[in-house]
């Protein structure tokens, strides 16, 4: 079995994952997740349980033979989430913090396949920072990019500036684990 020969129900509209999985030549389509992230106690927890949530949300939109697929992806600095800044202000404080130093990204993933199993698992990569200048952080949170990214930043766009240094898998850092996720997808089916 090819990872070209299925067929996935991409429940995100994220078009990053669309991208990665265009890409590696998926034949995919989208139905918008109707599930509300959460926190809950731990990173790695919050990633998987809102992906098992958002692929859950899409069960009954599934056609034959279709594999469910979602993703969440969290940013991690210490032992706190930061999530999608919510204005300019906290972008530019997000970035102040993330200068010159390691953080961690986690992209929780679900699949949902036609016999009703469900697979959900994590990738987590390690992303070092460049040191930031007042004015570099000022001028990218202008170009209005970070403003609807977890962390503030997007490795792929020109967020990709802003890095120093990746350890781990560079499609989790922009949202979806594609070799993990492959793997999963060839044993299982």
């Amino acid at each position: 079995m090819r990872l070209t020969d299925l067929n996935i129900l991409l429940a995100s509209s994220s078009p990053r994952r669309r991208e990665i999985l265009s890409m590696v030549g998926v034949n995919f389509r989208v139905v918008r997740a109707k599930a509300e992230e959460k926190l809950y106690s731990t990173p790695v927890e919050t990633a998987v349980k809102n992906a098992e949530q958002k692929v859950l949300s899409v069960k009954n939109e599934l056609k034959d033979g279709e594999v469910a697929l979602s993703a969440d992806t969290i940013v991690v600095l210490g032992d706190e989430i930061l999530g999608k800044p919510e204005s300019k202000e906290e972008a530019v404080e997000y970035l102040k913090r993330l200068s010159g130093r390691w953080h961690t990204v986690i992209t929780g993933f679900a699949l949902l396949f036609p016999n009703g199993k469900l697979i959900s698992s994590f990738e987590e990569s390690r992303v070092k920072f460049k040191r930031l200048s007042p004015e570099e952080i000022e001028w990218y949170v202008s170009t209005g990019e970070p403003l609807d990214k977890a962390g503030a930043y997007g490795i792929q766009g020109i967020g990709a500036l802003l890095i120093e240094r990746i350890d781990g898998d560079f499609f989790n850092v922009m949202g979806l684990p594609i070799s993990r996720i492959y793997d999963i997808l060839i044993l299982e089916s």
